[in-house]
């Protein structure tokens, strides 16, 4: 891994000549991505971002916290936040930003911590690869929650990508699940391994919820196909 997002993030913090970050999927063209949005105030933020930080209570996880943004409004509200993520870069750019708890850490290897509130944010789901990894994260998940804790998820329906016929329907690809992606991150000139990306519509993550013993409450959409939705223990 050559941990290309990362260095965008920590070219970003310390002015070392930043460039846009290059997305490709197996669905999409490449797109360009400004790192500055990574950067983004409270007031810059979509509005399902916005409620997710509100909800937010007691000690928090925020599991790939990126550049940090989101760990860093909670902790000048006051609260005990730890933020992670499996990229060196980024969590060096939180350090740098200020957060007191920032650590290279995948969420599978956590033990013996739990949480109140756990934050998945920019397609939290994403992080689960495949449909069928997800009930090994839902678990993990599950395990590091509070009594009364929660965990606030996002992610999008991605149905619309695809073509629709004469009579309406979508044509879907028939091998796997079609929120199952690969995707392809670039910077200059370099070029990461592609790796996979799961977005989960709603009804997907709910049922995968109930099947791993947890409540799964629509929080709020978002304008492009987008969710915000609560867990909880049963």
């Amino acid at each position: 891994m050559k941990d290309l997002f990362g260095r965008a993030i920590l070219d970003y913090q310390t002015n070392n000549e930043p460039q846009d970050l290059i997305t490709e999927t197996n669905i999409s063209e490449a797109d360009e991505m400004s790192v500055a949005y990574l950067f983004r105030s409270f007031k810059e933020m979509p509005k399902l971002e916005q409620k997710a930080l509100q909800l937010s209570k007691g000690k928090i996880l925020d599991v790939g916290c990126g550049a940090g943004s989101h760990s860093l409004y909670l902790q000048e509200k006051g609260f005990d936040v730890t933020s992670i993520d499996v990229s060196e870069n980024a969590i060096q750019a939180c350090q740098l930003r200020g957060l007191k708890n920032a650590r290279v850490q995948n969420l599978l290897d956590i033990h013996n911590e739990t949480f109140d509130t756990i934050l998945l944010l920019m397609n939290g789901t994403g992080i689960f690869g495949t449909l069928a990894q997800t009930s090994i994260y839902l678990q993990k998940l599950k395990s590091l929650l509070n009594p009364n804790g929660q965990i606030l998820i996002d992610s999008s329906d991605i149905i619309y990508i695809f073509d629709e016929e004469e009579d309406g329907s979508k044509w879907i690809p028939a091998d796997g699940y079609y929120g199952e992606l690969t995707f392809t991150v670039s910077y200059k000139n370099q070029t990461e391994k592609p790796f996979p990306w799961l977005y989960l519509d709603y009804n997907t993550l709910q049922n995968a919820a109930h099947a791993n013993g947890l409540n799964c409450k629509l929080i709020t959409e978002g304008k492009h196909f987008d969710y915000l939705a609560q867990l909880s223990l049963l």
